[in-house]
């Protein structure tokens, strides 16, 4: 049976754990509303994008331009987002898990490239012989445009000089406090045109292209790859503070139950103790008479 002692180091050692925990669940409640509002801050201008591209597309049924057009997947690029660190739930297993059986299930060969952004997936897939073309870390936690637009531009690049045929990305969709939906969206070739021609982003007769819709397209579309890229990184961010904070919540509650078992253990143990001292010493004295 445990010593009083070693009952009380063993509270003293989770009280200490606990306020680690509830630190941390208020860093990234505060690291998650940040998150949340840069989310919400890029959505306009997606939207304005896919308006001006439904209103090109609607306006053109045949319009043609290289990352519209669906070529032979012979190699196929995969863009995983992760943490840079654990301490997040199943947030990181959750995607590598969902990675793992597409790739089983669509390539036999190596046929494909991983770019990892994110440490944790990156040391994952290094160390089980997965093929990692790029790896990026330390990803700030609200990062702008810029800071991330050598990986977007790395990335389309290789698309634009045919080094693969298809792009992915992988990442935690953000949908609520308590709820990340491993997403898989295809961002190379774009072939989701209708979404762009339906009633809500099509706005005819509203644009004027100089010199020319083609031509506007060109710059257009590969700004529309990377601001996919972009935002699956913010969406990314914000899925990975949410499980942050839940899990930290989980194990600061854990160690308050924790606290609380041992508390009653060591109170009856204490209580056990002083009563066995009383009975020691009425025997002594029942001893003397």
């Amino acid at each position: 049976m445990a010593s009083l002692r070693d009952i009380k180091n063993k509270i003293n050692s989770t009280k200490k754990t606990s306020h680690i925990t509830k630190a941390m669940e208020m860093v990234s409640t505060s690291k998650l509303l940040k998150a949340q509002t840069n989310t919400q801050k890029f959505s306009p201008y997606m939207r304005k994008m896919q308006e001006v591209m439904g209103t090109i597309f609607g306006g053109n049924a045949n319009i043609k331009h290289p990352m519209l057009e669906k070529r032979e997947a012979k190699k196929t690029l995969y863009v995983v987002i992760t943490s840079d660190s654990g301490l997040c739930g199943g947030f990181n297993s959750n995607i590598i898990r969902n990675f793992v059986n597409t790739v089983n299930t669509r390539h036999k060969d190596s046929d494909y490239g991983i770019v990892a952004i994110g440490n944790y997936g990156a040391e994952f897939f290094r160390k089980n012989g997965y093929n990692v073309i790029d790896s990026y870390r330390d990803i700030p936690d609200e990062p702008s445009f810029t800071q991330v637009k050598e990986i977007t531009n790395k990335i389309v690049g290789y698309y634009i000089d045919k080094e693969y045929d298809k792009i992915y990305i992988h990442y935690n969709h953000f949908v609520s406090m308590i709820q990340q939906v491993v997403t898989e969206s295809q961002v190379l070739p774009v072939e989701n045109i209708e979404e762009f021609t339906n009633s809500e982003t099509k706005v005819l007769g509203t644009y004027e292209f100089e010199p020319g819709e083609a031509a506007v397209l060109d710059v257009l579309l590969p700004q529309y790859a990377e601001s996919m890229i972009y935002g699956s990184i913010l969406d990314s961010k914000a899925s990975e503070h949410s499980a942050r904070k839940t899990a930290m919540k989980n194990s600061t509650d854990n160690a308050g139950n924790i606290i609380d078992t041992l508390t009653i253990k060591y109170n009856r143990a204490r209580q056990a103790a002083i009563t066995q001292e009383i009975t020691e010493i009425v025997s002594g004295a029942a001893a003397t008479k």
